[in-house]
């Protein structure tokens, strides 16, 4: 007997707003609202708001609790100043990718966020590697999180006791939201600027229509795949797994093999001295054709490797998708063939990522660049 869907403390806002609500890692979440392409255009021109309160949040505390981080993450943690973020992978011994994940320090505590697929099994993980001293606790029922993404998400956030600006990319801050204490922290998954809120479960159907009464569009999880592949940020279960690591998936960045010993250390160094076996690459194809997850790359009718996330980019009318293949076949400019609906298609291997929005970039330039050179297709 299958479960029921688990929902957000949004559920009903979302059915209020036109919400089209699929099952999604057991959670019954919004796919859309309008369309995803006008979703898409809020995200890359405006504001887009996002309900993601079925990911993971785990507070970690207790003394030895950035000790432990440091022992279980590949980044390095040490070098979190109080009030900022970092992106970090969980590694098996053998470097194969347990789960991508943001590591938080704030001034009191430390906070996890995962995937929504992974949270048990993060938890399960964590905890029985920690130890007596240091603490997890499952925060997801009780704080909501939600992601206002865009150029303009600054202007629709009406923030108090906080200035936005001092904020940096990967930064966070308390501040108030329609009279609600939270963390806001500069951080998203669509390439765009924007914010992610902590915000209190109990109260967050407060934060949403406040938003919402500012100007924000609600969008769904389609639009946040669309724009978190233009933006060549990849997916846990798609792009990477426990059979990949993180050399393979374009994440070596994130391994700070100086830092010390921790889970999978052995193993990735031996990867990065060798080299990977198979390298993450961006696929591009005609507007027509779309690179679809698990379709078979091929170079001279020989296989290469495989597609790992594919969609169609409106912004770029193109098909674009990631794939994973043989080091010597992921050269820019390099041309390999899949299967689309029945027929053989190509796509061009391309430098990732496919667009570049206003996350990270100076408060005076993120809402006078919303689109890229070859992005006149909308």
């Amino acid at each position: 007997m299958s479960l029921a869907p688990r929902r957000t403390a949004l559920f009903e806002q979302h059915g209020a707003a036109g919400g089209r609500l699929v099952d999604f890692a057991g959670w019954e979440m919004p796919q859309q609202y309008s369309s995803v392409k006008a979703e898409q255009r809020a995200v890359r021109e405006g504001a887009g708001l996002f309900d993601v309160s079925h990911m993971g949040r785990f507070e970690v505390a207790g003394e030895g609790a950035a000790s432990f981080l440091q022992t279980v993450v590949t980044n390095d943690v040490s070098r979190l100043e109080p009030n900022r973020s970092q992106y970090n992978l969980l590694c098996q011994e053998d470097g194969g990718i347990l789960d991508d994940l943001v590591v938080y320090r704030t001034q009191r505590r430390w906070l996890v966020v995962v995937n929504a697929s992974n949270r048990e099994q993060d938890a399960n993980w964590l905890k029985e590697r920690a130890p007596a001293a240091v603490h997890l606790v499952d925060r997801s029922e009780e704080l909501a999180l939600l992601a206002l993404q865009g150029p303009l998400a600054q202007e629709k956030l009406p923030a108090e006791g906080v200035d936005l600006d001092a904020i940096p990319y990967f930064g966070s801050a308390e501040g108030m939201v329609a009279g609600i204490r939270m963390l806001i922290s500069r951080t998203g998954y669509t390439g765009e600027d924007g914010f992610e809120l902590f915000a209190p479960a109990e109260s967050v159907a407060e934060v949403w229509n406040a938003l919402l009464e500012r100007g924000a569009q609600p969008c769904g999880l389609a639009c946040r795949d669309v724009c978190r592949l233009e933006a060549g940020l990849r997916l846990y279960g798609n792009d990477m797994d426990r059979t990949v690591n993180p050399y393979e998936a374009g994440l070596g960045w994130t391994v700070k093999l100086e830092k010390g010993e921790f889970i999978g250390r052995s193993a990735l160094a031996a990867v990065k001295t060798r080299g990977p076996k198979r390298r993450t690459v961006g696929l591009r194809a005609g507007p027509r054709t779309i690179p679809r997850h698990g379709a078979q790359l091929t170079r001279a009718q020989e296989p290469i490797g495989e597609v790992t996330s594919g969609t169609h980019s409106f912004w770029l009318d193109a098909g674009i998708g990631l794939g994973l293949v043989r080091p010597d076949c992921a050269q820019p400019g390099s041309r390999l063939n899949f299967q689309s609906r029945g027929a053989e298609a190509s796509a061009e291997v391309t430098p990732l990522p496919f667009y570049r929005g206003s996350a990270g970039k100076p408060p005076r330039n993120r809402a006078a660049e919303t689109v890229t050179s070859d992005s006149t297709s909308k």
